[in-house]
Order: C-alpha cells, then structure tokens, then sequence
C-alpha cells in the first residue's frame, strides 16, 4: 500500500499530506474502543480484549490526557489503599464514561470529516 501511495503521488509538496490522508482513511474502520463501568456490567465477557486475548482487560494513559484516565487513575489508587474509597456511584461513573465516548466520537467524527474534505478538494483540483 505504501510503495502504490508513493508511486502515485510522487514528490511535489503536498504528496506526503495526501499520502498521510489516504493511509488514514484506510486504517480507520477499525471498531474504535470504548469506556464503560464493569460495576454496571454483567456480562464479563464484555471486558475481554481481543486482540491481545486476555478476559480482564482496563487501558489508561497519563491522567493529563483525558478525564476517563483521571477516574481511572483514582480508582485503581483507591483500590490498592493508596487513597480514600472513591465516592461515585456506579451509575454516576457510567454517565461519565458515556458523555467520554459521546466527546471521543465527535472528535473522531470532525477528523474523519476534515480528512474527507482534504480528500475531496485534492480530487477535484487533481488533474
């Protein structure tokens, strides 16, 4: 796919960004992950990854990133005794993880449609 990229956008100044637009566009069917509470859950085959086939599965990153690694974050803190008990109901941690996915699809979305656009406008001015 990368040598067909190269080969047909050659080496003017925008080949690169139209190649980046393109390798992006086919990689994002992708299913896009999700944030949920297991307290909410009752069926744990639901926390299972897949790709790395393990049944128990969490991910966080840096707590400055995004609020769902904050809530993360203080959990697992609270659950090795590192910090007091955290003081959230179950349903109130799911409303949080589901205005998250709500803020991490609409951006998704605006980026597809921004890349969507590029792409247009570079077929149509395309010789």
């Amino acid at each position: 796919l990368q040598k067909s990229l190269s080969e047909t956008f050659g080496a003017d100044q925008y080949s690169r960004a139209r190649k980046e637009v393109l390798t992006y566009m086919f990689s994002r069917p992708m299913q896009m992950a999700l944030y949920f509470c297991t307290g909410v859950l009752e069926d744990e085959t639901l926390f299972h990854h897949y790709a790395l086939n393990v049944p128990f599965y969490t991910h966080f990153t840096s707590p400055i990133r995004r609020y769902a690694d904050i809530v993360v974050h203080r959990l697992l803190s609270a659950s090795l005794g590192a910090r007091s008990p955290f003081k959230m109901e179950k349903e109130a941690i799911q409303k949080q993880a589901d205005h998250c996915n709500d803020r991490k699809m609409a951006s998704k979305r605006v980026q597809e449609l921004s890349a969507d656009l590029f792409f247009s406008i570079f077929v149509r001015v395309r010789p």
